[in-house]
């Protein structure tokens, strides 16, 4: 007799938890659902529908895929971020909760400009699935954003989610080695950059150290190599209102806000993520 999806919720619940994996039920359901197609409701209230062969054989397969490490998202080959469905590829960070905290906090200062300008411009640097400028430029139908990138596959990624949520008109990638290759000037610069410092990175979960691209998490010896090429440049690429707003690593406030102030720059806020770590800054020209 097949099973139902109630039986493949329970197995892959049952096979995650004996593995260890942190939250069981929680990838468990994601998984299950996101395979099959199904909203959470449908999970309950299709529970005791029967899967076909085929339908078990790729929940089994994702499940060997999950036991060996792999996120749920990465299998699923997508993920949402402010609310919109973004897909992931080799060379992009999948995007995490924390870093819709740089989005919340930037469009406060966007939709404050918003009212004394018709048109904005934000550049998102090293944009990976595009989620950053994406989510801004969702929110801000008055504004273009560039999302720049030195990986061509991210770049791709970025591309085909401004398509995907109807903001292609809005979006162009650029390939660049931070302001290699960029042109003109952004009412808001902003990043999510590598900031690892390199002789931890071993240290991380095999989720991150075996499935996220190592370029997007080494951020050299002390992890502050890309603020450093950030902070080297953006003044000459930020308007005169702009701002810059960058997520950072939870013991690094200090050091960024040192390295922006050192390049003329102030800092006119802090922020901190749900785990009460500093998550966020946001500098302007001082």
């Amino acid at each position: 007799m097949s099973s139902t999806v109630a039986d493949m919720l329970a197995e892959a619940r049952r096979r995650f938890t004996e593995a260890g994996i942190v939250d069981p039920a929680t990838d468990a359901r994601l998984l299950v659902a996101g395979l099959l197609t199904l909203s959470p409701t449908e999970l309950l209230t299709r529970s005791a529908e029967r899967l076909s062969p085929e339908e078990a054989e790729m929940i089994f397969n994702a499940l060997e895929r999950r036991l060996c490490h792999e996120p749920v998202h990465r299998i699923l080959g997508e993920r949402e971020f402010y609310g919109l469905p973004l897909r992931l590829s080799a060379e992009t960070l999948e995007p995490r909760p924390d870093t819709e905290i740089l989005v919340d906090t930037v469009l406060i200062y966007l939709k404050d400009l918003a009212k004394a300008q018709s048109r904005l411009h934000i550049l998102d640097m090293g944009t990976g699935t595009g989620a950053i400028c994406l989510a801004l430029l969702s929110e801000c139908p008055e504004a273009s954003g560039v999302g720049s990138d030195i990986s061509a596959d991210a770049l791709l990624t970025a591309r085909s989610n401004a398509e995907r949520n109807g903001l292609q008109d809005r979006f162009e990638a650029v390939q660049s080695n931070w302001f290699e290759d960029i042109q003109g000037s952004f009412h808001a610069i902003v990043s999510n950059p590598p900031y690892i410092a390199s002789n931890v990175i071993h240290d991380l979960a095999p989720e991150v150290t075996k499935f996220d691209p190592a370029a997007a998490l080494d951020g050299g010896p002390d992890g502050l190599d890309a603020y450093k090429a950030i902070a080297k440049d953006a003044a000459r690429f930020i308007r005169p209102d702009g701002v810059v707003g960058l997520e950072i690593g939870y013991d690094q406030r200090n050091d960024v806000t040192a390295i922006f102030e050192a390049k003329g720059f102030r800092c006119l806020k802090s922020v901190k993520d749900y785990g009460q770590n500093d998550r966020v800054l946001m500098f302007a020209l001082a």
